[in-house]
């Protein structure tokens, strides 16, 4: 049997700042999916720390990227949030990027789309108001929801996850903001269900 190709497509957090490449939530997902008996290949990772909606997009014009792939992943936007991006401008950019996930799974049901998580809860946001970040974040999620929804695609609720870690020492790594691989492992069970969808329920 062919292994599925997977692309992972987002920031800091699909990439796993700050921890070693096992500890990604992508490879662990894998590892996981091979457990379960599905034959999907590594992740091909197009994500750097930092990354915007339109940052993310401008990269994938530059990796030439082209279907289809058996999964794709999707996270973005904490970014946007981050640095006081508007709403509207995330949807009409994150619709593009899950327009062209779709596309490049050649089937949108093969694209699981994965909520931002709030960083408000970390260390890193000590002083900073954590109300006002967890509410932003609420919105862009809320976006990504509807969207991710309306094109018949897979949403995937990590941010509950985020909050359950908050700053505790285990789920963060040295920086007091980016999970650590054993909080990625807690995403990979809420993502696991709807991946193993993806590549079961559409095959070839």
């Amino acid at each position: 049997m062919a292994e599925a190709s997977f692309l992972a497509l987002g920031d800091s957090y699909t990439i796993g700042e700050g921890v070693p490449e096992e500890g990604r939530w992508p490879v662990q997902l894998v590892a996981r999916l091979r457990e379960h008996g599905v034959a999907v290949a590594a992740p091909y990772v197009v994500a750097t720390t930092g990354w915007t909606t339109d940052e993310l997009s401008s990269a994938m014009d530059v990796a030439g990227l082209h279907g289809k792939y058996g999964l794709v992943t999707l996270l973005i936007g904490v970014n946007n949030q981050y640095r006081g991006r508007s709403s509207v401008e995330y949807r009409e950019q994150f619709l593009a990027l899950l327009e062209r996930a779709g596309k490049l799974a050649g089937d949108s049901r093969r694209v699981v789309v994965v909520s931002i998580p709030d960083w408000g809860v970390t260390a890193f946001a000590e002083g900073r108001d954590r109300v006002a970040i967890g509410r932003e974040i609420d919105a862009f999620n809320a976006i990504a929801h509807d969207e991710t929804h309306r094109a018949h695609a897979r949403w995937v609720d990590v941010t509950t996850a985020s909050r359950e870690a908050g700053a505790k020492p285990d789920m963060l790594v040295d920086d007091g903001l980016h999970p650590s691989a054993r909080q990625y492992g807690m995403w990979v069970e809420r993502i696991l269900p709807q991946a193993l969808a993806a590549v079961r329920e559409l095959p070839g």
